[in-house]
């Protein structure tokens, strides 16, 4: 449960402020030194994250995401008990296309299912808000790596850092 909510943790904090742009550059050679700046990215407190799938892995990380003072949305089967959902500073979403549309960033932690499987494709794609950054620590199947590449591509999703998307 740790281990991977810390990995969704560096990935929510990685991608919006361009880190692995900065390790690329450093590596090229092209790092030319601080400037007020360069590969700021874009900040994380008030931005909502939106969780899918509150289990022990989505509740880790929610609790570690208050403390960047990301906004805490998230999706499940059953809504959390209320006294759970006050410690984490999270709101349930009853809609999965509700949460997608809202979230600037959404994390996946839900198992693989036939329900699941896919779950992110063209059409939730399309919902989601320019620049948005999606984080599967889940499962490969509950993405539609085709249609993911496709949203990369426009832009639609921000992919900051990653070798697919410039």
């Amino acid at each position: 449960t740790d281990d991977t909510a810390d990995i969704a943790m560096e990935m929510i904090i990685g991608i919006p402020r361009r880190v692995r742009e900065g390790v690329a550059m450093v590596r090229r050679g092209e790092w030319t030194g601080w400037t007020p700046t360069a590969l700021l990215g874009r900040k994380l407190a008030g931005k909502v994250l939106g969780i899918v799938g509150m289990g022990r892995i989505g509740q880790a990380v929610a609790h570690r995401a208050r403390a960047f003072g990301l906004e805490i949305a998230y999706h499940n089967r059953k809504p959390l008990p209320e006294a759970i959902e006050r410690m984490l500073g999270a709101r349930h979403v009853s809609d999965l296309d509700d949460l997608v549309r809202q979230a600037d960033i959404l994390s996946l932690h839900c198992p693989a299912t036939a329900e699941t499987h896919h779950l992110m494709d063209a059409r939730r794609f399309a919902l989601m808000q320019p620049g948005a950054c999606l984080i599967n620590t889940a499962r490969g199947e509950l993405v539609d790596q085709e249609a993911m590449i496709a949203a990369l591509a426009s832009g639609q999703l921000s992919g900051a850092g990653l070798d697919v998307y410039p």
